[in-house]
């Protein structure tokens, strides 16, 4: 339970305020050093969580820090850990689970001057542990806070105190969790940035005006995940990059009819390298990922001899991520994001949103069921990836405008089905990818 101590008061004047109200006895005052932790799109603050480093150790608690879940003694991380380089126990079998392949990044660097309380009942017996805290991000000085530590068997005592801060002291409760302040004081979202956009559509808005809205919010995951996805962070930023990317191109195709054809003919050709030039490195990483589980497919004395086959893997993917990056950094990225937003600041007409959108989903849809009904068991490779991408680009569709101008009753499962077959096919595409990948190598 944390407060914010009055406006205009500090610390050892809450200090007072306090002992006029409340038996108290001082403890000890010094310094304390957090870093907190989460992933890029914050995968922990979503489950309420927060990772912190304090005191020589790493934690995984709730945000208000009153629950530790799993804790380790060890040195700061550095700029970014992974769960799978945390020795085995239960802190890394939590984060395995919450964050799988993202790294944890610091997210705030938090120093705060403390001092503890102790409120005494007529025995002197300790009822409420306090802390009164001046926390402070880089030079930015956060509101002080106080925080009630409630001592097993004294509920009522803690009511008592909490009578006694809200009935004019002026302490009101903290609206939010120290962390997600000190993270918005070092410049960043609490909620981390999602790959999955939301945006708000009425039925009958204008197709240009929505589209818009929608590849301004693609293009935003874009730029975010450009730089991680260069400095290498961790695999996820390239996967959410390049899923952003299909959906703009799924956008362009489906709603042409509010671009100017040539400029989007352009633009088409230039998403599409943008697109291909980041596949190689893509494929490289699922084959990575998953290459223990493939090893887990051949027996135990066959297991070892991919060993060699690992090291030519991670030897092509450093070769391919080496040409990516050199692309990703070339004015023809820049120039073509920044030419992008100037071109999508420019769409506002067209019929209503619903009526487009709706026309487009129905025909994709009897599309792909077309594609489906004509597979057979002989059927090549490729008829199920062109599946596939059908079904891409109807679970597109249906996420960026189904979700927002249609009952989610309806479109929540239909997306549901999707990606499922979508998973089926995925592993599919991907096995046919690595086999022609392992001739490849041989």
């Amino acid at each position: 339970m944390e407060y914010l101590i009055p406006e205009g008061m500090t610390p050892a004047s809450a200090q007072r305020v306090l002992a006029d109200r409340l038996e108290l006895r001082a403890g000890t005052a010094g310094r304390a050093d957090r870093v907190y932790y989460d992933t890029f799109d914050g995968r922990l603050h979503a489950a309420g969580l927060v990772v912190v480093h304090e005191a020589g150790e790493l934690r995984l608690t709730s945000q208000d820090g009153q629950r530790v879940l799993a804790r380790l003694p060890m040195p700061r991380p550095q700029a970014r850990t992974f769960a799978s380089s945390l020795p085995p126990g239960p802190l890394r079998d939590a984060l395995t689970r919450l964050a799988g392949v993202r790294a944890l990044l610091p997210r705030a660097s938090v120093r705060s001057r403390e001092r503890t309380l102790d409120v005494l009942n007529s025995e002197r017996k300790t009822v409420v542990r306090m802390r009164l805290e001046q926390p402070q991000v880089g030079r930015v000085k956060l509101r002080p806070r106080l925080r009630l530590d409630p001592v097993r068997g004294y509920d009522k005592a803690l009511r008592r105190v909490q009578e006694a801060l809200g009935n004019g002291g002026g302490f009101e409760l903290a609206p939010r969790a120290l962390i997600e302040e000190a993270v918005v004081a070092a410049g960043a979202r609490p909620e981390g940035v999602k790959a999955k956009v939301r945006v708000g559509l009425a039925r009958d808005q204008p197709a240009g005006s929505a589209t818009a809205a929608v590849l301004e919010a693609l293009l935003g995951v874009i730029e975010a995940n450009l730089e991680g996805t260069i400095a290498d962070v961790d695999t996820e930023f390239l996967h959410d990059l390049r899923v952003s990317v299909r959906r703009t191109r799924a956008v362009q195709r489906e709603l042409r009819a509010v671009f100017e054809a040539d400029r989007l003919r352009h633009f088409r050709t230039e998403f599409r390298w943008l697109q291909a030039i980041t596949g190689d490195v893509r494929d490289l990483d699922v084959y990575l990922l998953g290459f223990e589980e493939l090893r887990g497919l051949l027996s135990a004395a066959t297991g070892p001899n991919l060993d060699p086959m690992l090291a030519v893997l991670r030897s092509r993917r450093a070769g391919a991520r080496r040409r990516m990056v050199r692309r990703l950094r070339s004015d023809r990225v820049s120039l073509l994001l920044a030419a992008w937003r100037q071109e999508i600041e420019t769409l506002s007409a067209g019929p209503p949103i619903a009526e487009l959108a709706g026309l487009r989903i129905s025909q994709v849809y009897r599309r792909m069921v077309k594609l489906g009904r004509a597979i057979e068991v002989d059927s090549p490779s490729e008829s199920y990836h062109q599946l596939r991408k059908q079904g891409k680009e109807l679970r597109y569709l249906l996420e960026l405008f189904g979700a927002p101008l249609y009952p989610e009753d309806v479109v929540v499962p239909m997306v549901r089905r999707l990606k499922s077959l979508q998973d089926v096919l995925g592993r599919h595409q991907d096995r046919e990818v690595q086999a022609a990948m392992l001739h490849a190598l041989s």
